[in-house]
């Protein structure tokens, strides 16, 4: 089959996704070269989950088979530097980071898509479920066709010029139909297991893996309900997320939650559900897909967390990277590092990062 279209970097990781994306561009008749980032892990005893011995070696089985180049890039400086020391002064600060925005932002479609163009791709293509559109000349970003599998969220923080060098294969796919086609096709990864956030911290918890680091994160301090009584003591606000119910260590006749931690006093504050939520906050860093905010229509849609709740609210720019964000109803799960993403039905229009 002739090749259209110029060269296609295709980003493996030797899961289904990746591999059954590059088999379809095969398939189409692009000229397809794979390409692998290594990623930095904690110690030479721990391996990434996004790119251990295993992962190099299936991915590069399945280059083989589809009769594609492979090439490994390593990342190691950058990713340590961009995604987990972030991650790590995140915590010591008290806030809940989500660092596969900050890894794709910046290294997947910073310093990945930088080195594919510079090795003659045209573009770069992913295993990630989502559908880019080209109306007139803007990019946008919609939801993936399989709604369980939708990675929009992840993906909020791209701009038109990543957008424009870039293939989603799978959007218009369900996964059940990407596992059909790598069995089809025989590809030798066709029942492995998805993979899991937080690739760096290996089979660590994250809790482990900062005190490994030897991060000094804060101290134990006393557990306040909201009325300012002294229930306890906290073991330092970075083992605890807003919203958490469980593993507290307190307990009074009615559930608690983690209602607030307060950085500057070390002190964490719990209560009962119906005081915890919140229906505004701030954002900063954000990113709108467009270059620019959407207008205020009444349409808007926010989700605070990958797998939360969507709800309608309305976005009130101050200026290009902070924004006042109302929402038209209270979410419990509204906390400071994560990431507040914005929909107009199923268009992803863009977020920010949400403030303390």
């Amino acid at each position: 089959m002739t090749s259209h279209n110029g060269k296609i970097a295709i980003a493996m990781s030797g899961g289904v996704d990746s591999s059954v994306a590059a088999a379809l561009l095969v398939e189409q008749g692009f000229d397809v070269f794979g390409v692998m980032l290594r990623l930095w892990s904690a110690g030479p005893d721990t391996s990434n989950r996004c790119c251990s011995p295993e992962d190099v070696s299936l991915a590069r089985r399945v280059a083989s088979f589809l009769e594609i180049p492979f090439h490994t890039l390593d990342v190691k400086d950058t990713f340590k530097q961009e995604v987990v020391d972030p991650f790590i002064d995140d915590y010591a600060k008290g806030r809940t980071p989500n660092p596969c925005m900050r890894c794709n932002h910046i290294v997947r479609w910073g310093t990945l898509l930088e080195s594919v163009l510079a090795m003659g791709a045209s573009r770069l293509a992913t295993g990630h479920y989502a559908r880019i559109r080209h109306v007139s000349d803007r990019y946008h970003l919609f939801r993936a066709k399989d709604k369980s599998k939708d990675q929009s969220y992840v993906l909020s923080v791209l701009q038109q010029h990543q957008l424009a060098r870039t293939i989603f294969p799978l959007g218009d796919i369900t996964k059940n139909k990407v596992r059909e086609q790598a069995a089809k096709l025989n590809l030798p990864i066709a029942d492995r297991a998805d993979s899991q956030d937080l690739c760096f911290v290996g089979d660590q918890d994250y809790r482990d893996f900062l005190t490994d680091q030897g991060i000094h994160l804060s101290p134990p301090g006393p557990i306040l309900d909201v009325m300012g009584e002294i229930l306890g003591q906290h073991s330092g606000l970075a083992n605890y997320t807003i919203g958490q119910r469980k593993g507290i260590g307190v307990s009074k006749s009615h559930p608690l939650y983690v209602i607030n931690k307060n950085i500057q006093d070390n002190v964490l504050v719990v209560g009962p559900k119906d005081r915890l939520g919140r229906t505004s906050f701030s954002i900063g860093q954000t990113n709108w897909i467009s270059g620019s905010p959407p207008s205020d229509d009444g349409s808007i849609l926010v989700r605070v967390r990958y797998k939360a709740k969507e709800v309608g609210a309305t976005v009130r720019p101050f200026d290009d990277t902070l924004a006042e964000v109302q929402l038209l109803e209270s979410l419990p799960d509204v906390t400071p590092g994560q990431h507040a993403v914005f929909y107009d039905g199923e268009e992803c229009l863009g977020g920010g990062i949400i403030l303390p």
